[in-house]
């Protein structure tokens, strides 16, 4: 990579690490770091229009020349991120690591109470034990997504793909940002 890219994606599943990347990297930058569960979510766990997050996500977008971003909603936003990416960094730690990390997560924000965005707390009932709970989607979704992300950004030819799968390789391709 010859430059520091500008405009970064950060996807990956649940446990992925994708908000801490993030923040490290736009801090590292120097651009806003961008949260979509902050824009999706709403207070009292309620979920934004389509058509109000696609607007929200667009005016954060548009408010710098830069940014980190990071979430994947491809069925609220379709593309609409990636299309304005420079760079995709999809997170695909292995399953058993992504879990241990979620849960691990999870329990420390049931216990805490910790304010995840918008005054929203985490629950046990919602972590664990819904039908679409926080690690049974993790884990429907990693699978899901090894699937099919390959060929959807095989598609996009003026965007660079950067798939990482271990916390070295994270650490490595953050070191090389550094570097550039």
């Amino acid at each position: 990579m010859s430059c520091k890219p500008r405009k970064i994606a950060v996807i990956g599943v649940s446990g992925n690490g994708k908000t801490t990347l993030s923040r490290r990297l736009a801090k590292m930058l120097g651009v806003p770091h961008i949260e979509l569960d902050a824009l999706c979510h709403l207070p009292g766990w309620k979920e934004a229009t389509n058509e109000d997050f696609r607007r929200d996500v667009l005016a954060a977008m548009d408010a710098s020349d830069g940014w980190v971003i990071d979430g994947t909603y491809d069925r609220k936003l379709g593309n609409l991120v990636y299309e304005r990416a420079h760079t995709i960094v999809w997170l695909d730690l292995p399953l058993p690591l992504v879990l241990s990390r979620l849960v691990r997560r999870a329990l420390w924000d049931v216990v805490t109470q910790r304010d995840l965005f918008n005054g929203n707390r985490q629950t046990l009932r919602f972590a664990f034990f819904e039908r679409d709970s926080l690690v049974a989607y993790a884990v429907k979704q990693h699978l899901l997504r090894r699937r099919l992300y390959p060929r959807k950004f095989a598609s996009m030819k003026a965007i660079e793909l950067v798939r990482l799968r271990s916390p070295r390789e994270v650490r490595r391709w953050l070191r090389a940002q550094t570097a550039t």
